[in-house]
């Protein structure tokens, strides 16, 4: 009897090592699936100016207020608060770095002549850190460089700027922590503490990080999707902040 239940639990512990091997496997294999269709995609589109062709690039005139979401997923994903009188487009791409962010500006963001330009980028770019520690230095300042970029691009056409803080990662699933490191974080606070040095009267930073962070600087879970990646709930308590930004931009914008 006692060999019997040993037995039984020996073969227990068998299929669920088993059973757990499978469910890793099958999660890997979707990240490398994943991976590899982002990684083909950016050969036959290097800067995403599919995603919104030229056609639809016109600027219609209005009397609205034009607001411009721009930058990687987390900006594509950004619902606009409610704002009678604006007019809110959004022109951001999934999985892109600032590089490619600012490589497409002059197509996706200068035809539309916004008057505010919202800009969330970066974490695409700092979250190589983990994968090449020996061009950490080079990745945050290049960073720095493009969003700097962007921002005068959009101050040349006349629009006010918006420019978000790097929202904070969540905590990494157990597929993703071999590609990770606590590197990543600390260059998002770097990059912030820069972006927070852009501010003027034309240039408003808002500092989304301290919003959606832990005293740890980690994205708090009632706001997340994922890993990276905001629940409605997320841009909810954004949008609380950004109505006030929204106007002051306005205000700023009238102001010559």
């Amino acid at each position: 009897m006692q060999f019997r239940k040993r037995w039984l639990l020996f073969n227990t512990l068998v299929l669920a090592l088993f059973g757990s091997s499978i469910a890793l496997n099958f999660l890997l294999y979707n990240q490398a699936k994943k991976y590899y269709f982002e990684l083909n995609e950016t050969r036959l589109d290097p800067v995403g100016l599919a995603y919104y062709p030229v056609t639809s690039q016109e600027a219609i005139e209005t009397d609205r207020i034009r607001v411009i979401f721009f930058g990687d997923s987390r900006s594509a994903n950004w619902t606009p608060p409610n704002m009678n009188g604006y007019e809110f487009i959004n022109r951001g791409i999934s999985s892109q770095t600032s590089v490619q962010t600012l490589q497409r500006f002059t197509s996706h963001v200068r035809p539309l002549n916004p008057d505010i330009v919202i800009i969330q980028v970066g974490v695409n770019d700092l979250k190589t850190v983990a994968l090449f520690p020996e061009r950490r230095q080079t990745i945050v300042t290049n960073t720095k460089a493009n969003i700097k970029r962007m921002v005068e691009e959009s101050r040349s056409l006349g629009a006010v700027v918006i420019l978000t803080t790097i929202f904070p990662a969540g905590e990494m699933p157990l597929q993703r922590k071999p590609f990770w490191s606590d590197a990543i974080g600390q260059a998002i606070q770097e990059v912030n503490a820069y972006i927070a040095t852009l501010t003027d009267h034309k240039t408003l930073v808002f500092d989304a990080f301290s919003i959606l962070a832990n005293p740890q600087g980690v994205m708090l879970p009632k706001y997340r999707a994922d890993e990276l990646h905001l629940n409605e709930q997320g841009y909810e308590v954004l949008n609380q902040e950004l109505v006030q930004f929204i106007d002051r931009a306005r205000q700023n914008k009238l102001q010559k």
